[in-house]
């Protein structure tokens, strides 16, 4: 079934590292259902990023990460039909377009 898409997915190798965008705080590292395994950094002011259908994650809840840390590896877990990175960031609880974040 077909659902609202709160991010983007950036297809890619299985395996392949993910590096956080800016330097922030691990908020949470989960395993859920739909998502798979996921990472939730905050990076303060209000926004928070997320990476889902991760293999692995590299980092732990509470920990502080900087811009171009290895934080994880691309996957396919959770509801995923192939190896992706799920990135969405949210601004103040509210999803906002991400390629605003992407350099």
């Amino acid at each position: 079934a077909r659902e609202f898409h709160k991010g983007i997915d950036i297809a890619t190798k299985f395996g392949q590292p993910i590096q956080a965008p800016a330097d922030g705080v691990v908020a949470e590292v989960d395993y859920k259902s739909d998502l798979g395994r996921v990472i939730a950094i905050d990076h303060g002011y209000g926004v928070v990023t997320y990476y889902a259908h991760l293999s692995k994650a590299l980092v732990r809840p509470g920990a502080a990460v900087r811009k171009g840390d290895r934080i994880g590896a691309v996957g396919n877990s959770g509801r995923s039909t192939g190896a992706h990175l799920h990135y969405t960031v949210t601004l103040n609880g509210v999803p906002v377009n991400p390629r605003k974040y992407l350099n």
